[in-house]
């Protein structure tokens, strides 16, 4: 049967042998070290039980494979192999894996006064007294906190001692000697999924970048993967004229979409077209095709490099300390949240209500709710609750009416989808279709507040639409700035199946398959979540 891009997802697991009876040994949300926590007592409502379990379920089956069959920690130098292995999965894909003889020449990235577009005319320019090269060899750690307790909030630990662990990545940048010689470059850009801010930031910059660097053929797809098997669409010519001032505006120069055909029919589309670099814009699906096409480039023995770069607003992608767009969500966020408490506030027993993105995560409405100082209720899909009962959100809703007046409740997308009914049905990207509970709330609320005979003034606000459409905001124009360029570094250094990204504010490149092997989400027990309970002053739901 033809792989579809929707099957392309990777798993992988690890088996870490520990006999404390007394704890439960998992990772936590978007960690590669493997945490030891000790286990919460069961929900006193056994609804609960299902959202929370399911949550454990994601944090073990998704834990990466290493080399060997486990980890011995009886094993004195468990340590030394542990970092071993952990180099080993982050090593990235290269052109010389497939093809050992590939010629390296001198990059053709310097600073030296030329047109970005010159024919190279009596060979490739060079700038030997520029130290801006990163060498192969540079890295960037991937964890900064050395806990001492696994007790300690958000403790990311290996050992019930929490020993240090020293974990690597390669680090982002031009390199000296490149692999594609810039006049036989064709270049393509495609941008899957939803729409997000900095769509066309990066497509402007990878352009520029790539110019700089002498390629002259460069084109966008149409609408995602679907433009590659569309006969209908036809690519669009990129230069930096027609892509100069895009990032004024938001939305995607060209266009988006979920789903596509099937990796042959992308990679022989590839061939067909003469493309040898894609740089491929979307989130945890589009980069499991990504990924896919690589694996099939490789297999039919094609110089490709396959580029990711990480789009998603929900900020889920692991190891990251954050994707484009998400600065500019929680910006925009704190128009809905600020018109939500005006409204609230400006009426008797006023509630107002928003619901931000954030299908398996709840970054954007946390830190929407921290920066703001307006809500009092934040639900993310991490952290279990109930709505109704003594200890439910509408008791603690009532509560806040009758003490404050007035009310502000945050919700993200994809909370509460365990009291809803579920349905099976899927998106073109595989993505289970969720239920609406920002509808669901605002429903029970008045429902509720009006069997208990308060009358109250209930408005909701869906911003989702406004805010994906929006161009990035100087923080995001940054990123996304820098992402662009990487990515062609990455591209030209031979890299392949790999995705650049921002770790502990350095930029690194990491192989595919780690970034997508489940969603980044908040971990209930960080100082982020803590700090916006403290924000809100809400308690526990259950």
């Amino acid at each position: 049967m033809e792989k579809t891009l929707s099957q392309a997802m990777i798993t992988s697991t690890v088996s870490v042998p520990y006999n404390n009876s007394n704890s439960v040994l998992f990772r936590s949300h978007g960690l590669t070290s493997l945490i030891l926590r000790k286990p919460r007592s069961p929900p006193a409502n056994p609804s609960l039980i299902s959202s929370r379990s399911s949550s454990l379920t994601r944090a073990s089956a998704i834990e990466h494979s290493i080399s060997s069959a486990s980890i011995d920690l009886s094993d004195p130098n468990w340590k030394t192999k542990y970092e071993k292995e952990f180099e080993q999965r982050f090593s990235i894909p290269h052109i010389t894996d497939v093809f050992p003889d590939a010629e390296a020449i001198r990059s053709t990235f310097c600073l030296k006064m030329r047109s970005p577009t010159e024919d190279f005319v009596g060979g490739y320019p060079s700038d030997e007294e520029w130290h801006g090269y990163i060498n192969n060899n540079d890295r960037v750690l991937l964890k900064v906190i050395s806990y001492s307790s696994p007790t300690s909030a958000g403790a990311e630990c290996i050992d019930s001692d929490c020993s240090w662990v020293q974990q690597w990545i390669h680090r982002a940048g031009p390199r000296e000697k490149i692999y594609f010689r810039p006049e036989q470059v064709k270049a393509a850009i495609i941008t899957c999924g939803g729409l997000c801010p900095g769509l066309n930031d990066v497509i402007r910059h990878i352009v520029i970048t790539l110019e700089i660097y002498g390629v002259k053929n460069i084109v966008g797809i149409p609408f995602g993967y679907k433009g590659f098997s569309d006969k209908d669409l036809t690519e669009m010519p990129l230069s930096r004229k027609v892509v100069q001032n895009i990032h004024l505006s938001g939305g995607s120069l060209l266009g988006v979409s979920r789903g596509g055909p099937s990796v042959s029919e992308i990679v022989d589309s590839m061939e067909e077209r003469g493309i040898n670099m894609l740089f491929v814009l979307g989130g945890n699906g589009t980069h499991a095709g990504a990924n896919a096409i690589h694996d099939e480039c490789r297999k039919r023995k094609m110089k490709v490099a396959v580029v990711g770069v990480p789009k998603t607003i929900d900020n889920d992608i692991l190891h990251m300390d954050k994707t484009f767009g998400f600065d500019t969500a929680v910006e925009e966020a704190q128009r809905a949240i600020n018109s939500a408490y005006i409204e609230a506030h400006s009426a008797y027993h006023g509630i107002g209500i928003v619901k931000l993105m954030g299908r398996n995560s709840g970054f954007i409405a946390m830190q929407a709710s921290l920066a703001s100082g307006q809500v009092d209720i934040c639900l993310i899909p991490e952290v279990p609750f109930n709505i109704h009962g003594p200890n439910g959100v509408l008791k603690h809703l009532k509560y806040l009416i009758e003490t404050k007046g007035s009310a502000v409740i945050c919700v993200a997308e994809g909370a509460g989808q365990n009291l809803l009914e579920k349905t099976n049905a899927k998106d073109a990207s595989g993505n289970t279709i969720l239920g609406d509970f920002g509808v669901h709330i605002q429903q029970e609320t008045k429902k509720y507040f009006k069997e208990v005979s308060m009358p109250v003034d209930v408005k909701y606000i869906d911003p989702t639409y406004m805010i994906r459409a929006v161009r990035a905001n100087a923080s995001d124009g940054i990123l996304c700035t820098v992402l662009g360029q990487n990515a062609v570094h990455g591209a030209f250094a031979g890299y392949s199946g790999i995705t650049v990204g921002i770790i502990n504010t350095h930029y690194a490149y990491l192989p595919i398959p780690e970034v997508i092997a489940y969603p980044k989400s908040v971990d209930p027990n960080s100082r982020m979540w803590h700090r916006c309970l403290t924000s809100t002053g809400q308690p526990d739901f259950i």
